[in-house]
């Protein structure tokens, strides 16, 4: 099997955080009613993970749920078994009014690593980065900059932020800009 292409084919950049085009991720969004125990068991059973809460990710053993809107997830997984998650989600919610779409060619995914991760994201987007108004965990969809997109901490040095794949160059080019050497504001 060959390689999946990305949209930059793994760019990075290295400056006041690391900044990295992720490879191929799995990406299935699903719409569905939240309160439906039913929709809910189905989820969670299928990507063994909890349901988020608000502006949330929860985050299994091998796969992730990302609360989207108030309607809407998008799970993460492998990009090889994005395809047959879909399938087992369609099927488990076919008696349900759902949507299932695997999303995962039309997106690009970019990991932000180091301690001024905060600084980068901050001059971007209309969120307080501050570790009190955001914890690892949190996930924000927004746009940043021009473009429209989710971001979220995996951790204490790590981000990650998912748009549409037609912009990924520009955002690419935001996220180096921000994290250009020197370019710390002292946020923190």
């Amino acid at each position: 099997m060959s390689d999946i292409a990305t949209s930059l084919n793994g760019a990075s950049f290295e400056g006041i955080t690391r900044v990295e085009e992720m490879r191929a991720q799995g990406m299935i969004t699903l719409r569905g009613d939240f309160a439906d125990p039913a929709f809910v068991s189905a989820v969670t059973g299928l990507v063994e993970a909890d349901m988020p809460g608000q502006r949330q990710v929860s985050t299994g053993a091998e796969r992730s749920i990302l609360w989207m809107s108030p309607d809407e997830l998008m799970v993460l997984c492998t990009y090889a078994e994005a395809p047959i998650l879909e399938a087992k989600l369609r099927d488990a919610l076919a008696d349900q009014h759902a949507l299932v779409a695997n999303v995962s060619d039309a997106r690009a995914c970019f990991e932000l690593v180091g301690g001024d991760l905060r600084e980068v994201l901050a001059k971007l987007a209309p969120v307080d980065m501050s570790p009190e108004a955001f914890a690892v965990g949190d996930l924000r969809r927004t746009r940043l900059a021009q473009v429209a997109g989710a971001f979220w901490l995996s951790s204490e040095d790590k981000a990650q932020i998912v748009c549409f794949r037609s912009v990924g160059e520009y955002m690419f080019n935001l996220l180096k800009t921000a994290a250009q050497p020197g370019s710390s504001v002292g946020f923190i």
